[in-house]
């Protein structure tokens, strides 16, 4: 009797481990460095990966620097060439830990938190504290979203002088994840 209630707690405890995980591969980033008067510079990746550990609120994502989409083409091809040198750096990526986070207290209205964590974009890890987001849980899905800032200069991206006035070196980001039970 005691093997089969030791087995018993043993598959619930599995499958209790199973289900911390809460991943997404169709999260979007947005960003935007446009200056007032000028062509905008945004682009959108639709294709990001984020998975968030329920259990202790760590959460990560990995964006392909090349699945950036521009509204122009060629815009397009110098961020990718000259700025993000997506060839020599073809990933950005966020590790992090949302600050008090506890699974059980999510619920379909929208809460507010924030997160702790290490950005790494063009081969450059810059920490970043306190970014503001939401939460919610919804139809069995956490739902994540939110905006920051940082400054071309933090991850050593030079901008040509000729271009300069032209792009901004704040850059905003927008975040949106819908993560499923994996």
């Amino acid at each position: 009797m005691k093997k089969i209630t030791f087995i018993a707690l043993f598959c619930v405890s599995l499958s209790a481990i199973g289900q911390s995980k809460y991943l997404t591969k169709t999260g979007s980033l947005d960003f935007e460095a446009s200056v007032p008067s000028f062509e905008e510079v945004a682009a959108k990746n639709n294709s990001v990966t984020a998975i968030l550990n329920t259990e202790n609120g760590e959460f990560a994502a990995l964006a392909l620097v090349k699945a950036f989409r521009f509204k122009n083409a060629l815009m397009e091809e110098h961020f990718n060439e000259n700025y993000a040198e997506s060839d020599k750096h073809p990933k950005a990526t966020f590790k992090g830990k949302i600050n008090g986070f506890k699974f059980d207290n999510l619920s379909a209205s929208e809460g507010s938190t924030s997160v702790n964590g290490s950005l790494t974009f063009h081969g450059v890890t810059k920490e970043l504290k306190d970014i503001s987001m939401t939460i919610k849980l919804a139809d069995g899905k956490i739902v994540l979203s939110g905006s920051f800032k940082v400054l071309v200069s933090d991850f050593e991206i030079e901008i040509p002088k000729i271009v300069a006035n032209k792009l901004s070196d704040e850059v905003d980001i927008d975040f949106n994840f819908e993560l499923a039970k994996k």
